[in-house]
C-alpha cells in the first residue's frame, strides 16, 4: 500500500509513523489517514504532531475498562480485539469484533467514559490518539469529517443488525452470519483471500458462544454439522469457506 503524505515526510517522526502505517491492512479505512491529513490541513504550512502512543496487548488483555475515564482515542492496528458487556453474573455478549482500522468505539471521540470493555483476542498493536486534540483537527474539515461519520455508520449498523440476529435468528443463522459479516470486514482490508475464500480465524468457541448468545456446547455441534455439510474448513487458526452459495442460504442472506 502506498501512503501519500505530501509535505508532511519530512518530519522524521512522521517518517515511522508513516512506515508503520503503510502496512496497516485497515490505514485507509480509519481516523489514522484522515489525522495525518488533519494535521497538514490545520497548520498551512507545517505540521501539527497530534499526540498519539503505540501499546501491544496480549491476547485476552483488557485494552479499555467500561466505566473508566480517559481522555484517549484508542485505534485497532494490528490484531483482532472484541468491545464486551458483562452482566453481573460474570456472563458475556460479545457486541463487536474490532479489525484493524477500527476506533474501538467512536462515542469515544464524544464521551470520557467508555461504556463497554474492549479485549485483546489475538496480540494487538494499537495507537492511542488523544480526544481533545484529535477531535478538533476531524472537524476542521468536512471530507475528514465524513471518514469518521462512515465508521459510526458501520458501527451502528452492525449494533442493529446484532439485535435482529439475537431476537429473531436461529443458531446456524447466527454463527454464519457472523463468519459472513467478518469474511466482508477482512476483503475490505485484504485478509480474506482466494477462491474459495480463506482467512485467519482466531475465534475460539467461546467467543462465537459470546457474540451469538448461544452455549460454546451449541457453538461446537453447529460448527460440526457445517463442517460435515462441506461448507466450511476449521483449521487451528484459520477458516475456508468451501461453499459460499450454500453457506449464504444457511445465513439467509440474499
Amino acid at each position: 500500500m502506498t501512503v501519500q503524505l505530501g509535505l508532511i515526510k519530512k518530519d522524521p517522526s512522521t517518517v515511522a509513523l508513516q512506515t508503520t502505517c503503510a502496512i496497516c491492512s485497515g490505514f485507509e479505512m480509519n481516523v489514522c489517514q484522515s489525522t495525518l491529513q488533519a494535521e497538514w490541513a490545520i497548520s498551512g504550512t507545517k505540521p501539527i504532531p497530534i499526540q498519539q502512543s503505540t501499546h501491544i496487548a496480549p491476547a485476552r488483555r483488557i485494552i479499555c475498562r467500561d466505566g473508566d475515564l480517559h481522555d484517549a482515542v484508542p485505534v485497532i492496528c494490528d490484531g483482532w480485539a472484541a468491545s464486551i458487556a458483562t452482566l453481573s453474573d460474570s456472563s458475556r455478549q460479545i457486541l463487536s469484533i474490532l479489525l484493524p482500522g477500527d476506533i474501538v468505539s467512536t462515542a469515544l471521540l464524544f464521551d470520557s467514559r467508555g461504556q463497554y470493555l474492549v479485549e485483546a483476542i489475538t496480540d494487538v498493536r494499537y495507537r492511542i490518539f488523544r480526544r481533545s486534540e484529535l477531535k478538533p483537527a476531524l472537524f476542521k474539515r468536512p471530507d475528514l469529517l465524513e471518514n469518521l461519520s462512515k465508521a459510526w455508520i458501520e458501527e451502528k449498523s452492525r449494533a442493529d443488525q446484532l439485535i435482529v440476529d439475537l431476537g429473531r435468528r436461529t443458531a446456524d443463522e447466527r454463527i454464519a452470519r457472523l463468519i459472513l459479516n467478518l469474511v466482508e470486514r477482512l476483503a475490505k482490508r485484504g485478509m480474506a483471500r482466494g477462491e474459495p475464500i480463506e482467512m485467519d480465524f482466531p475465534l475460539r468457541q467461546r467467543h462465537i458462544a459470546d457474540a451469538t448468545g448461544l452455549t460454546s456446547v451449541h457453538v461446537s455441534k453447529v460448527l460440526s454439522e457445517f463442517r460435515r455439510g462441506g461448507l466450511i474448513k476449521l483449521r487451528e487458526r484459520s477458516l475456508t469457506i468451501l461453499d459460499l452459495g450454500g453457506f449464504r442460504r444457511v445465513a439467509n442472506m440474499r
